[in-house]
């Protein structure tokens, strides 16, 4: 019946494992993963049970470095064009990291959110459904709905002062390629393919410099230099990621434009809304503790400013594992894995724990020099000393929060995750923090209310995915997949029950 089951799904019936057999397979850019069997190979006790979780933390550390790479260069585009504009003047230093700004909490909140439908969704398609072209359907989808929802956001973009507004005008076109860079990254990735977002980034971010060098001086564009180099540079890491699908890896879940993209969209805009809900909470938790740093004076908005600067790049370790976790998890439950992906999700929340005492152990060891970096100012670099310990500190609690909200977004919870953000950060830590800043703690007392709501949040969601039934959750991605037929087969087929 192992066999039966195992050709229905298009894998082979030879191959029986043993108990030496790898439980997991390698991550790799050209071969597909092997399809999962639906249920557990037997182990040898403790050692088995060792050895399955290792594997599944290696298989995560491996999916999650060149994510975190890739987040870590697409973030450089914007700092990039911000370094070269901002030497132009004062002026449009200000201008230009303002309008950026501006553009991370509504356009690429969208890009980073709303593709968590496709975390969600396309992961568990591609392994549980028959038909792989469902993956590129849902690839349609995202490019219908998300760029619906871009719509009011180019409007927005008009709204702030005369100069910002230029600026976001001009990067209207480059916002959607954003958005669709990061579908296209997420359709890869649901195959577990995990790298071409790091090998494109590193042909377009020198590129990006090189444009915006020639925009912003030799082309005498000035200001709006920037936002056209910046676009030219998201549609082109668009259209090099559809060439690598095309021509390299990706291409076998594509199976042409079809009407069947524009049906069923409310499922993928309700997951799709969630996910920003889920990011953009956080996100605007942080700038309003930035608005209210800039109450505090020159120095506190200094020191916020390094801090915030370095935390933007911290962000993205916790945020990768995220991205890998939610695909690993999507990946086991489409193939009826409940124990492989109950223990996908609690490695990576143990990955996490991991990499963010890491980052605590150098902050601590660099809070007397951190800034220095940024600025020679001795009361910015004691204030920033004074702070860090605190920012050190959330580390652990932020990848908790990017590791569980992965695992949230794989089983198409963000409802869970959004609601934990909302009552975290606004019912509580964070008017505590601003209570404390404005009574004697300073720029303190704002990040010790952020660190508050992040052990809030990290620990909240770590204990709703270590409470859940995930033989329930195999039958909901089932559901969200529209394969009821798949699942009364599997049904009718004896032994093919999921093993928890």
């Amino acid at each position: 019946m192992y066999d039966a089951l195992r050709t229905s799904r298009g894998g082979s019936p030879d191959e029986n494992p043993s108990e030496y057999t790898s439980l997991l397979p390698r991550p790799t850019d050209i071969d597909d993963p092997p399809d999962f069997p639906s249920q557990e190979p037997q182990c040898d006790g403790k050692q088995g049970n060792r050895r399955a979780v290792l594997s599944e933390f290696w298989w995560l550390l491996r999916g999650s470095v060149p994510v975190i790479l890739a987040y870590t260069l697409q973030n450089s585009l914007q700092t990039i064009s911000v370094l070269i504009v901002g030497r132009i003047s004062p002026e449009h230093l200000a201008t230009s990291a303002f309008s950026l700004m501006f553009a991370m909490i509504t356009a690429w909140m969208i890009a980073l959110g709303g593709t968590t439908a496709v975390d969600t969704l396309a992961s568990s398609s591609y392994t549980g459904s028959a038909n792989k072209h469902d993956l590129g359907i849902l690839l349609q989808r995202g490019f219908f709905v998300l760029g619906f929802f871009y719509l009011p956001v180019a409007v927005l973009w008009r709204a702030p002062s005369r100069e910002s507004a230029r600026f976001l005008t001009c990067l209207i076109p480059g916002g959607l390629g954003y958005i669709y860079f990061e579908l296209m990254k997420k359709y890869l990735q649901a195959q577990s393919i995990m790298r071409p977002g790091t090998y494109v980034l590193l042909i377009t971010s020198p590129l990006n410099a090189l444009l915006n060098y020639l925009f912003c001086y030799t082309f005498h564009m000035g200001l709006l230099g920037a936002p056209y180099a910046l676009g030219i540079s998201y549609w082109l890491s668009f259209g090099l990621l559809v060439l690598y699908a095309r021509f390299i890896a990706g291409s076998k879940c594509w199976g042409g434009w079809t009407r069947e993209a524009r049906q069923n969209l409310r499922t993928f805009a309700r997951l799709a809304f969630l996910g920003i809900v889920h990011v953009g909470t956080e996100w605007w938790a942080f700038e309003i503790v930035a608005l209210a740093a800039g109450r505090l004076g020159t120095i506190p908005l200094a020191a916020q400013s390094v801090i915030m600067t370095a935390d933007q790049v911290l962000n993205t370790i916790p945020f990768g594992v995220g991205v890998a976790t939610s695909a690993r998890v999507g990946n086991l439950l489409g193939s009826r894995n409940a124990v492989g992906a109950a223990r996908a999700a609690n490695v990576a929340a143990w990955l996490s724990v991991i990499l963010g005492g890491v980052v605590l152990a150098v902050l601590i060891g660099t809070r007397h020099d951190f800034a220095k970096t940024f600025n020679s100012d001795g009361r910015v670099v004691r204030l920033t000393a004074e702070v860090l310990p605190y920012v050190a500190l959330f580390q652990i609690a932020d990848g908790l929060n990017g590791s569980c909200g992965g695992s949230l977004r794989g089983m198409g919870r963000q409802h869970i995750g959004a609601l934990v953000n909302l009552v975290s950060y606004y019912c509580g830590a964070l008017p505590l923090g601003i209570w404390l800043a404005f009574h004697g703690w300073g720029l303190k007392g704002l990040w010790v209310g952020q660190c508050i709501a992040l052990y809030l949040v990290g620990a909240l969601e770590w204990v709703v995915v270590n409470l859940s039934n995930w033989n329930k959750e195999v039958d909901k991605a089932f559901q969200r997949m529209d394969v009821h037929e798949q699942l009364e087969a599997g049904n009718n087929l004896d032994g093919a029950t999921i093993v928890d």
